[in-house]
């Protein structure tokens, strides 16, 4: 009975005695400062269904965030980064910052979003969306339906875009030109100078000019008419589906190599593609959901219609990004001609080439032997 009696005292006391309570996970995910208006709707979601901390770190833009991650490769502070898309995805296989991982729900993604983006799930894919050309309608008429229009007198001076050393929608028109240009792309944006296109830094200046009329065609996205209209109630902005499509935009998701909290991260992953976290996402990141089952909201029938998706492979980008961007700023900036810009400058002689400069002598010496020919035969 003293056993018994020593036993109860024992499990009484255990059970008054207050047990220490477990720490709260805590998921810390990297991304850009505007997807901040997202994340507030579907972070508490998170939150409260996996009783959970999410730390939310945001960092500039896409480009800042993965120098962030390369910058701590060999020590990881995140768990997932969110926002960076194709232009950076190739760079950030190649740093070793991604571990591949394929949701459990990835059949929601259709599958030539997958195939344009990344196959192998360094990323998944969230969302998508196109640059186009905006234009106000009472300004405009007949707005300019492709690429090659935009260098046309009527559009001279008249249109305004973001600089692509700066500027996310400025570099996706870049590699939109160099998409459908290939190797005279640099010879096309001649013509845009010539055109007088006006370029500041980023898309609220862009925006802002072309808001107070000062021009009438801009560089935005398809859904910004959606937009305009949803805050503004404004139905005067237009975009144009332009006949050799437009510049396809794919933003991403991924686990950090040397994740801390891999599991949760994943269960952020597969969160981010659900109905749950995508239904709020159009009218927040004014992007197209990736998942199939969610319906637009109503708005979205402003948005222009593209049905020509244009992109250049991820590698691609990668291997010439800083060749491009320094072709640009000779053309744009310096003022090089794209032939000084590409070496094919040849020295001139007399207004010809330094090719006919050298054959000039000795077509003199040969049409001054003629007489002498005709005179030995003679």
């Amino acid at each position: 009975m003293r056993k018994l009696g020593a036993f109860l005292a024992v499990l009484l006391l255990g059970l008054l005695v207050p047990k220490p309570v477990a720490a709260e996970e805590t998921l810390t995910v990297y991304s850009y400062d505007s997807i901040e208006w997202w994340m507030k709707e579907i972070v508490p979601i998170f939150e409260q269904k996996y009783g959970v901390k999410v730390n939310l770190v945001l960092i500039g833009d896409a480009g800042e965030v993965l120098n962030r991650l390369i910058l701590e490769k060999d020590n990881p502070q995140a768990d997932v980064v969110v926002g960076i898309d194709n232009s950076y995805l190739a760079k950030a296989i190649d740093a070793g910052v991604l571990e591949p991982y394929k949701p459990a729900n990835a059949d929601v993604i259709p599958d030539w979003i997958v195939e344009k983006f990344d196959p192998t799930y360094h990323l998944t894919p969230y969302d998508y969306g196109f640059v186009a050309i905006n234009y106000r309608k009472d300004m405009v008429q007949n707005p300019p339906a492709s690429l090659e229009d935009l260098t046309k007198p009527e559009w001279k001076g008249k249109l305004i875009i973001e600089d692509p050393r700066t500027s996310s929608p400025g570099m996706a028109f870049l590699l939109w030109t160099i998409a459908v240009y290939g190797d005279d792309w640099l010879y096309y944006w001649e013509k845009l100078k010539e055109n007088d296109v006006q370029i500041v830094k980023g898309w609220s200046e862009a925006w802002g000019a072309f808001s107070e009329g000062e021009y009438p065609l801009v560089l935005s996205y398809a859904t910004s008419p959606a937009a305009t209209v949803y805050y503004d109630n404004n139905t005067n902005v237009g975009a144009v589906a332009f006949r050799e499509g437009n510049y396809l935009q794919i933003e991403g998701a991924g686990i950090v190599k040397g994740a801390r909290n891999k599991e949760l991260a994943k269960k952020f992953i597969e969160f981010l593609i659900s109905a749950e976290a995508q239904e709020k996402l159009p009218l927040n990141q004014w992007m197209y959901p990736v998942n199939g089952d969610v319906e637009l909201p109503e708005v979205f029938s402003y948005a222009a219609k593209v049905d020509k998706p244009v992109a250049i492979d991820s590698r691609e980008i990668e291997k010439s990004y800083d060749l491009w961007l320094k072709q640009w700023t000779q053309l744009m900036v310096e003022g090089k001609s794209p032939d000084e810009i590409l070496g094919k400058t040849t020295t001139e002689t007399g207004g010809e080439s330094s090719n006919s400069s050298i054959c000039g002598p000795a077509l003199i010496v040969g049409l001054a032997m003629v007489p002498l020919i005709f005179r030995r035969r003679r």
